[in-house]
């Protein structure tokens, strides 16, 4: 039997207008060593039937060792389902395609080769943004490039974008060993921000990665159905995957120093969306400060009043301000 060298796991969850592309990129990056993890997410559109058409296809056709097709029964979101992915899974290296983003031919063979070639744990690349017609290349914010290192070295500074504020899971590949080690699986349960605790999981206890100059996966951006584009109550889900990522780097026996990074990102993803709060519901938008000055209460105090002293005003005043509400218990129930 052929040993599986790469898991490709790929969440759908109602993108039949955009599955067909994401499929035919796939099949122009089938190996038979290589293997397709398609996970359903309890679809409502034609997305189950395109999947299984495929799944069918695909494994006809040869080219591609194993497809392996599963539907959730009850919608679990994105981090739920690229966990089924891993735990299907059953290759060396596995990596990560979202259901509406594509990739160019015989990229997985060249990221493959890049991984191999460094032997370290995982491996981040740059990929293309597209936005209607627009397209523009995102680069890993890690300056250097096919050089191993300690991951945990790439987290700061806290002041300036680094590797831990380029979270796509679909940007990499990653050895089997982190699924050993419980560094690959994602929070059960968030809607958005998943990939937050997750990469700085990684970075703060996986012991080697690389950046590589590998352009090949094109991200999507601006689908109606995405998260990102909707303000409903799940886009406040933001604030307990950074309520994790605070938690777990509190406990890093490198605390002092990286917690000042971690805080300065929550502020600055807090300002984010309280600068853009129009698009929220007005029920939505009103939990949102709610639930922020609760978060901005919860942080360590005093590395909070750092971070605040190092961002330009416009935002410092908007969280200084936000930080002097009270706060009732039923404002920020979930």
């Amino acid at each position: 039997m052929q040993v599986v060298k790469l898991s490709v796991i790929v969440p759908f969850y109602n993108v039949q207008q955009y599955a067909p592309d994401t499929l035919k990129s796939l099949r122009a990056n089938a190996r038979d060593d290589f293997e397709f993890v398609f996970v359903d997410d309890c679809s409502k559109d034609e997305t189950p039937d395109i999947l299984e058409r495929a799944a069918k296809e695909l494994q006809g056709a040869g080219g591609v060792g194993r497809v392996v097709h599963v539907r959730h029964e009850v919608n679990g979101g994105l981090a739920t389902a690229r966990n089924t992915g891993i735990d299907a899974a059953t290759g060396e290296y596995l990596t990560f395609l979202d259901g509406d983003d594509w990739l160019a031919p015989g990229y997985y063979a060249r990221l493959v080769a890049a991984i191999e070639e460094l032997g370290c744990d995982f491996v981040r690349t740059d990929h293309v943004q597209c936005t209607a017609r627009a397209r523009s290349i995102h680069r890993v914010p890690h300056g250097l490039r096919d050089v191993v290192m300690k991951p945990r070295d790439a987290i700061l500074p806290a002041d300036r974008s680094t590797s831990v504020d380029y979270p796509y899971a679909w940007a990499g590949v990653y050895h089997r060993r982190l699924v050993d080690k419980g560094l690959l699986h994602f929070t059960d349960g968030l809607r958005t921000a998943e990939d937050r605790p997750w990469i700085w999981r990684l970075h703060r206890e996986a012991e080697s990665f690389a950046a590589v100059s590998l352009l090949g996966v094109f991200y999507r951006r601006g689908v109606a159905s995405s998260l990102t584009q909707i303000g409903d109550v799940r886009q406040l889900d933001f604030i307990r995957a950074f309520d994790q990522v605070i938690r777990e780097t509190a406990q890093d026996p490198e605390a002092e120093k990286l917690l000042p990074k971690a805080v300065r990102t929550y502020c600055a993803i807090i300002s984010h969306h309280l600068g853009s709060i129009e698009r929220f519901e007005p029920s939505v938008a009103r939990k949102l400060k709610a639930m922020s000055a609760a978060a901005l209460k919860r942080m360590p105090q005093h590395v909070l009043d750092d971070a605040l002293d190092s961002m330009d005003i416009e935002r410092a005043t908007r969280l200084r301000r936000l930080r002097r509400r009270s706060v009732s218990a039923g404002e920020v129930a979930a």
